[in-house]
């Protein structure tokens, strides 16, 4: 990974930076935070002209034959797309170099260039809301200026030149410089490929000597996909295990603009563009029905499902027929759903899941909420193979605590009815320029350390240059636990509780409650907790809820005892002593 850092970063900056400084001619016209409407769709658009430049004219040419034999639709999208060797064309007589030899009718020349492009460009080109930007460049004369600069010998973004993958990191690079000039936390767009490649270790980590040995033929899923960096670093790393594996990506984006940018980048790999989809996943699920081998995601946290209320609760009334039967999360907060979404895509008896959480998801809601209910589904289902704490201060747009969660319908024998909890908050390197929020990194080593403590599957601690990773192995019951309702009876004058047909009769407002882990007997509980506190006290089974909650922070908890109150006297004469030298050599050079 330290290599593929450094290959790409020379590339990824080079080319942002000068695209970076296109924008100058905007200034005025949009303000700072408009400029991504502009320099997207235009490096999208470029990145396709140099892409199509080797058969541009043989697919011109083909396209005036099939229009005087009036084919049409399918067949003729076929033909065409054969000729360009990608799954788009153009057919207009126009390409960059053409269109800035021509000053004086750039804006219908343009517009004639835009028309040229098969279908699926111009959903792309829709999705940016290209038309309106292009009025507005026209009207400030701007047009011509930024397509002469894109076509610029250092804006040559050919295939040949710029690789897929590195094409998706200048993307994702552009989208973090105009997020930033709109103050908007960068992080909604993209997670950084430290984080990706640690979650694609850990989804193939199974079956990885099996694909090295006999390649795959594996699909792949992201329901939150942004710019769909995740399901190219998982068709990366899978490539990378055997030439002979093959990886289907599918993904469901809603903000228009990193739909169309992966849409775009899809194509230009030759992938399965038709698998990305716009739309919002949780109101409009996109791949109802569907089964993946493989599902990657890091799905918004800390944002509110309010304007997928009316759908999402719809969809939960119909119980497990739906993605949202166990049980609906508080509306604050929808992380929880995507997790359901993405349970229910699963292939059975192989799917394997890397999703992304924050803390919540680990413990809020009580006994009997809905979050609690989706914790015990997958608990109870044995589909939590393992959660990683990540460390904090390694995402762009956030500091807090962060967790990999690896759900899956094929978990080894030796896993089946237990989690895996690994702490790898202090496992990072930090970096020399902080962006945004984040200040620390995964390198080869850490990603190395995590997955020996997740392949070991044991309770260890792993420490290694600085390093540190602790794994501890639970049943699943060890998470559950009863809160009951615990009542006084009333007692008459010998003390004995008072029974009407054979029940307790509780004495008003002395209710209290217990939780009591799935793991001890009731029973049992009560006789050495309750009872001889309250030899009146007894449980309402009515009233009795089952609950789960994960509670890492305690369970890794290390206690530090306090400085000795010696030790902290000590120290303070010590400073006292170094203060009063200071003073006398101050005093001394006045």
């Amino acid at each position: 990974m330290n290599e593929l850092h450094k290959q790409t970063n020379a590339n990824i900056q080079a080319k942002a930076n000068l695209i970076w400084e296109i924008a100058t001619h905007l200034v005025g016209l949009f303000k700072p935070h408009e400029y991504g409407k502009v320099i997207l769709p235009m490096t999208v658009l470029k990145r396709f002209d140099d892409a199509l430049k080797p058969t541009k004219a043989a697919v011109v040419e083909m396209a005036k034959k099939l229009d005087v034999q009036h084919v049409e639709g399918a067949a003729r999208d076929g033909i065409l797309c054969r000729v360009s060797k990608y799954d788009f064309y153009n057919t207009s007589n126009f390409d960059f170099a053409k269109l800035i030899a021509d000053p004086d009718n750039v804006e219908s020349n343009f517009e004639a260039y835009l028309q040229g492009f098969s279908s699926n460009i111009k959903d792309i080109i829709d999705n940016f809301d290209f038309a309106n930007t292009v009025k507005l460049m026209v009207k400030g004369g701007v047009l011509f200026v930024t397509l002469q600069e894109f076509n610029s010998a250092k804006a040559d973004m050919s295939p040949e030149k710029i690789t897929s993958t590195d094409m998706g990191y200048i993307f994702e690079e552009l989208i973090r410089k105009f997020s930033e000039s709109y103050d908007e936390q960068a992080g909604a767009h993209f997670t950084s490929r430290d984080i990706i490649y640690l979650m694609t270790e850990l989804l193939v980590a199974p079956e990885k000597a099996e694909i090295m040995a006999e390649g795959c033929t594996k699909t792949a899923y992201d329901m939150a996909m942004g710019t769909s960096q995740m399901l190219g670093c998982l068709t990366e790393r899978l490539q990378a295990i055997s030439e002979n594996a093959s990886l289907t990506c599918f993904g469901q984006e809603f903000n228009p603009e990193t739909y169309a940018i992966a849409k775009a980048d899809m194509l230009i790999k030759g992938g399965n563009a038709s698998g990305m989809k716009y739309g919002d996943t949780l109101s409009d699920d996109a791949f109802s029905g569907y089964e993946f081998d493989y599902i990657i995601s890091n799905p918004p946290f800390g944002i509110d499902w309010k304007r997928e209320k009316v759908q999402v609760e719809a969809e939960a009334k119909r119980g497990f027929d739906g993605r949202f039967g166990p049980g609906l999360p508080a509306i604050s907060d929808g992380q929880m759903l995507f997790m359901l979404n993405g349970v229910k895509k699963l292939k059975e008896g192989s799917g394997r899941m890397a999703i992304i959480q924050n803390g919540s998801s680990l413990f809020t809601g009580d006994a009997g909420s809905g979050a609690s209910a989706i914790r015990r589904y997958v608990i109870e289902g044995d589909l939590v193979e393992a959660i990683i704490q990540l460390p904090t201060d390694l995402f762009y747009n956030t500091g807090i605590s962060t967790y990999i969660w690896i759900l899956t319908r094929d978990k080894d024998l030796n896993r089946g009815g237990k989690m895996q909890l690994i702490d790898a908050s202090k496992c990072f390197v930090k970096r020399r320029k902080n962006i945004g929020s984040k200040r620390v990194d995964l390198d080869d080593a850490c990603i190395d350390l995590i997955l020996r403590a997740y392949e070991e599957f044991g309770n260890e601690t792993y420490e290694e240059n600085g390093l540190v990773v602790e794994s501890k192995v639970f049943d699943n019951s060890f998470f559950g636990f009863t809160k009951v309702t615990v009542e006084t009876a009333q007692a008459d004058k010998d003390g004995k509780p008072v029974l009407k047909k054979g029940k307790y009769q509780p004495v008003k407002g002395a209710s209290d409650s217990e939780i009591i882990p799935l793991s001890e007997d009731m029973d049992a509980y009560m006789q050495k907790n309750v009872l001889p506190y309250n030899p009146l006290a007894y449980i309402d089974p009515t009233k009795n809820k089952v609950g789960y909650e994960i509670p890492f922070t305690r369970l890794f908890y290390k206690f530090v005892a306090p400085t000795a109150s010696a030790d902290i006297f000590e120290e303070i004469k010590a400073l006292e002593a170094e203060e009063t030298i200071l003073m006398k050599v101050l005093f001394s050079h006045e």
